[in-house]
């Protein structure tokens, strides 16, 4: 399995939905960072569960347990730094009614033709549980990049059909669906609701700006700092489809009125979002993740059983209507890792 990202600030993550625990290890962090553990755990606070009526109802306090990788006055050592999150509300038998037969939208099926596992509970490996060993080595990358002016903030841009007009990030730290526009956060989550009554769910779309983020990290060709961080992205389960800067407009523009025009201290415009010939140019990198709905459905859907029979399948249990909101600091974990592991690159010049 793929269970590690980097090269320079390299995480790999463990643990299943339903086992004892999740967690990573954090290599490549210099000696003499300052770490805390209250750091961690304030991003981790923001991605888990139980948060708000519109979030999965599995009640985890995901409290943060640093292993190895500090000296005693809380400064890094150089050595790998190990966090681990212990599962105290797993529940296994939430999945008994459904344990041989394959959930569509889910990684059941490519895991068993893969592996020859059948489907684990939660989807074990798979499940999006494991994003609290991203967000909590993202929270490693933060205080590393933090001294250089870095800052990485996402909230939700859409739900369904409903569309921010603004980007607010501030407003929607305080939003329960992380929601950038106040305006339009009633009807988001109107859409939300209806599809919870239908015992259904629905898709959106999360918006994330770097700032801070010096010129000059990411190299050419195959190193290019949006294939970094599409590859970051992409490793996200529910995201589908990725836009950095105006990507997805300036495809239909000619190129007079793509282009950014430059000055003496680098472009004048950020229709390129922040990153040209796959290296930083020192103004804000921004993106957009779609991100599907929930596969985790209520509503009959037709599948097969193991012995490749012709099933119905409905999933109960506790799950996010909409994976979007929670998918935010997720998405700002794996910007920072990727940003960092450039950083330690150490090839930009400012």
């Amino acid at each position: 399995m793929g269970n590690t990202i980097g090269k320079n600030f390299r995480v790999t993550s463990f643990g299943e939905s339903h086992g004892p625990g999740v967690g990573a290890v954090v290599d490549g962090v210099p000696a003499g960072l300052r770490l805390r553990l209250e750091d961690i755990q304030a991003d981790l606070d923001r991605r888990k569960p139980g948060m708000s009526p519109y979030a999965s109802p599995r009640k985890e306090p995901d409290q943060a347990e640093i292993l190895s990788g500090l000296t005693g006055d809380g400064l890094t050592n150089g050595a790998p730094i190990a966090i681990l999150v212990r599962n105290l509300a797993h529940r296994g038998t939430d999945y008994q009614d459904i344990a041989k037969k394959f959930r569509p939208g889910h990684a059941d099926w490519t895991y068993f033709v893969k592996y020859g596992i059948p489907p684990q509970p939660g989807g074990g490996r798979s499940s999006g549980r494991e994003t609290v060993a991203r967000v909590a080595a993202g929270a490693v990358a933060r205080a590393l990049l933090a001294p250089l002016g870095v800052s990485v903030r996402a909230g939700t841009d859409a739900i369904g059909t409903v569309k921010a007009s603004i980007t607010d990030y501030a407003y929607s730290e305080t939003d329960p669906l992380r929601f950038l526009d106040p305006q339009f956060s009633p009807l988001a989550q109107l859409e939300v609701e209806k599809a919870m009554e239908r015992g259904d769910s629905v898709g959106g779309t999360v918006r994330l700006i770097a700032t801070g983020v010096p010129a000059g990290l990411g190299d050419p060709v195959f190193g290019k700092l949006e294939a970094l961080l599409g590859k970051a992205f992409f490793s996200i389960g529910a995201v589908r489809a990725v836009e950095l800067g105006d990507g997805i407009r300036l495809s239909g523009l000619l190129g007079s009125a793509a282009n950014d025009p430059i000055g003496p201290d680098g472009p004048l415009g950020n229709l390129h979002g922040g990153i040209l010939g796959g290296i930083s140019t020192g103004l804000a990198i921004t993106a957009r993740l779609f991100v599907r709905p929930t596969p985790s459905i209520s509503i009959s859907q037709r599948t097969v059983d193991l012995d490749l029979r012709a099933a119905e399948i409905e999933t109960h249990g506790r799950h996010d209507p909409c994976i979007a909101p929670r998918l935010c600091p997720v998405a700002e974990a794996m910007a920072l890792i990727s940003l960092a592991d450039c950083h330690l690159e150490g090839a930009h010049r400012l």
